[in-house]
């Protein structure tokens, strides 16, 4: 199987002009003694404008590849050939290198592009960027090894270029060489340069209307925030990541570790609709799948629909947590520990989770959670400022003094669990530590039940202290000053997280009070997940018994892309069989896959489709309705969508191997959630109800199952 790796740099920014820049780089040629692998190059094509701006030179590079003895007898060469191609242009001021290799071509495919260019804000700089890809067709059976070598010969290289470059504008510095004139039309052809380029070197002339409607946009911009607050204006495509931004704030990474933040960062871009997290937060989802790119994007894809879905983008600014939280919640913020972490200090022990789910439900606690890790975001941004370094994650201490067995209260632990995955899910890699004090005999039974919840990586991060250990060598001042040591750990410090203390009872509300106020668990959505596989697709039944029903549909796509269609039919399919299910379930591990259409079913004879088919791109949020024209049963269909081949030449286009490795997995992940309103029940004319979509996905979970026609509908209440 081939394999394709690829890789986008970071801008690199050189403090020195274009033209100093390129002084240095001629001299890495012929050979160049900082890279030891590179044997020697020969000019193989050159092309010189007359007036001297446009300089192109392709050489014939030779490298001694750092590999084992035995491959290369295997392969049957020392030495391996690139051609470089070098186009200057001393007009514009751009280097544009492409590389590729020559030997084991029909083998191995390596592209590379570079480019030096001048720095958009400033013209006395240069910035640097360069993007390759390795594709692996066969290799006498050492692929994965071949490919180990290439990225890691690869990676050193990169990492290298800089050194290179720095080395020899210190060497001219050294012979006196600070400055190289700019690149100037020759005299004799002036007239006739300006009249076939007319007003090349121009400035004023565009800058006018080009000031005006960066204005204009702007108050574009303030209209657009007024009316839809979740669409922000999508970063620029040249909002690039440069290598000192990533170091200052986002820490020390590796080539192919900036690589997946960059890819990951510009799918977003391209794709994502909504809000685009930012940069930190991205790369948490990335150190949380090891920089696997494909996983990464399917966890941040499901906690990006997950955040639209319960509006957590807002949750600081618009939501106010009752009373009896901030009265008995026995948890906050409290300064920072000795890495500049934000701390949070949590008094489980003298907590009432008890009380404050029969008071509050499980909704509100969760809530509640929420706000606090979206504070935390916020405060690892701010002390990343303040401390002049990257802090991504919190500390957290908790104390459990006074844990009992009232804190097993199984309903509660089941809160904490669920509480835990979502955390989880939707906030990796944002713990730093934690730090457990003073814990009780109870305490094993707890763990017991709460550790398989959490990750491996999360649970490295704990330190588990019983009674005063703490107090010990090894204990919290190895990782909290002295001076901010809490006042109930015998510390100096006021500390002003409340004391918690039993909910009184007459603040608990009945099942049904609970039940009646809608706040069942909004993590058990009203929206159903699916998978979707290649021949397997995943469909609804929806039965009508009112011709004039409107079905409202209201999906997103998670993973892959997908044909999303309703079919009509006056009969009813036949339930699936369990066998049937049962045989598909071992490729499709817990997903959700339903077929209900018969295999012996034909379209136009025993159904009908009643929408033309949509394609659903990955990441995208579809929602719909249907008004039935009949009564019967209606199915809403998720199919895989394939890729069309490249019909008109034999040759795979690179777009479509790359595009068919992609969807190499064939499962396709869906969130979806239907509804049928009757017409009686839906106020206003049919017509009005794309104005009224938005409501839909804050349906009560309380509706009868669609398969009923009149479900009881919010709207109408």
């Amino acid at each position: 199987a081939a394999m394709v790796q690829k890789y986008q740099s970071p801008v690199r920014v050189y403090k020195h002009p274009f033209e100093l820049i390129m002084a240095a780089y001629e001299r890495r040629f012929p050979t160049c003694p900082l890279i030891p692998m590179f044997v020697a190059s020969d000019t193989v094509n050159e092309y010189k404008s007359e007036d001297g701006a446009i300089h192109v030179i392709e050489r014939r590079c030779k490298l001694d590849i750092d590999a084992p003895r035995l491959l290369k007898k295997i392969a049957g060469v020392d030495y391996v050939y690139f051609v470089q191609k070098n186009s200057l242009n001393r007009r514009e001021r751009t280097l544009h290198i492409e590389a590729y290799n020559e030997t084991f071509s029909n083998r191995v495919i390596i592209n590379e592009h570079c480019s030096y260019t001048v720095h958009p804000d400033n013209e006395d700089w240069t910035c640097f960027e360069q993007s390759a890809s390795l594709d692996i067709k066969s290799f006498f059976g050492f692929e994965s090894t071949v490919e180990k070598i290439a990225m890691k010969q690869y990676t050193s290289n990169i990492k290298k270029g800089k050194e290179i470059i720095e080395y020899y504008l210190k060497q001219l510095e050294e012979e006196g060489i600070t400055f190289v004139p700019r690149w100037t039309p020759p005299v004799a052809c002036k007239s006739e340069s300006s009249t076939s380029h007319p007003r090349r070197p121009v400035s004023p002339a565009i800058n006018i209307p080009e000031s005006a409607t960066k204005e204009g946009l702007s108050s574009k911009e303030i209209l657009n925030t007024s009316s839809s607050p979740s669409e922000p204006t999508a970063g620029t495509p040249d909002d690039k990541l440069d290598a000192d931004y990533i170091k200052r704030y986002l820490g020390d990474l590796t080539p192919m570790q900036e690589s997946c933040l960059i890819r990951l960062r510009q799918w977003l871009q391209e794709t994502h609709k909504g809000k685009i997290p930012k940069d930190e937060h991205i790369l948490r989802f990335l150190r949380a799948r090891d920089f696997n790119i494909d996983k990464a994007r399917e966890i941040l894809c499901q906690s990006l629909t997950w955040r639209k879905q319960h509006q957590v983008d807002y949750i600081l600014d618009t939501w106010n947590p009752p009373q009896v939280l901030q009265d008995y919640y026995a948890g906050g913020w409290h300064h920072h520990d000795k890495d500049g972490r934000p701390l949070y200090v949590l008094r489980l022990g003298q907590m009432d989770t008890k009380g404050l789910v029969r008071a509050l439900g499980e909704e509100a606690l969760l809530r509640y959670v929420l706000s606090i890790n979206e504070e935390g975001l916020r405060r690892c941004e701010e002390n990343t400022k303040v401390f002049g370094r990257p802090i991504s994650s919190w500390t957290c201490l908790v104390d459990l003094e006074g844990l009992n067995m009232r804190h097993l209260w199984r309903p509660g632990v089941k809160a904490l669990l669920r509480i835990i995955e979502v955390v989880e899910a939707n906030y990796p890699e944002t713990l730093g530590r934690l730090l457990i004090l003073r814990a009780p005999r109870v305490f094993p039974v707890l763990w017991t039940l709460v550790s398989p919840f959490i990750d491996d990586n999360t649970r490295k991060k704990f330190l588990i202290y019983a009674g005063n250990d703490y107090q010990g060598p090894g204990g919290l001042l190895d990782y909290i000053d002295k001076e901010i040591i809490p006042d109930f750990l015998g510390g100096e410090c006021m500390c002003e997280v409340p004391e918690g203390g039993l909910v009184p009872k007459s603040l608990y509300r009945t099942a049904e009070e609970l039940e009646n106020e809608d706040i069942k668990l909004w993590t058990e959505t009203i929206y159903q997940s699916a998978s979707v596989f290649k021949g397997a697709p995943h469909e609804v039944l929806i039965q009508i018994v009112d011709a004039s029903s409107v079905i409202t549909w209201d999906f997103d796509v998670c993973k892959g892309d997908i044909v999303f269609n309703i079919f009509h039919s006056k009969r009813a399919p036949q339930p699936p069989k369990k066998d049937s299910l049962g045989a598909h379930s071992i490729t499709s591990p817990g997903g959700n896959n339903v077929q209900l259409i018969d295999k012996v079913w034909q379209l136009g004879r025993d159904y009908s489709m009643v929408e033309s088919p949509l394609i659903c791109k990955e990441g995208e949020s579809v929602q719909g309705s249907h008004v039935t024209r009949w009564p019967g049963f209606y199915i809403l269909q998720w199919k895989f969508h394939s890729m069309p081949a490249c019909a008109t030449t034999n040759l795979p286009r690179v777009d479509d191997v790359l595009a068919s490795l992609q969807v190499s997995s064939h499962k396709c992940k869906v969130m979806y959630y239907t509804e049928v309103i009757g017409s009686e029940d839906f106020r206003g004319s049919i017509s009005s109800l794309e104005s009224s979509h938005s409501g839909f996905s804050q349906l009560s979970a309380a509706t009868t199952s669609s398969s009923q026609s009149h479900s009881s509908s919010m709207i109408s209440r």
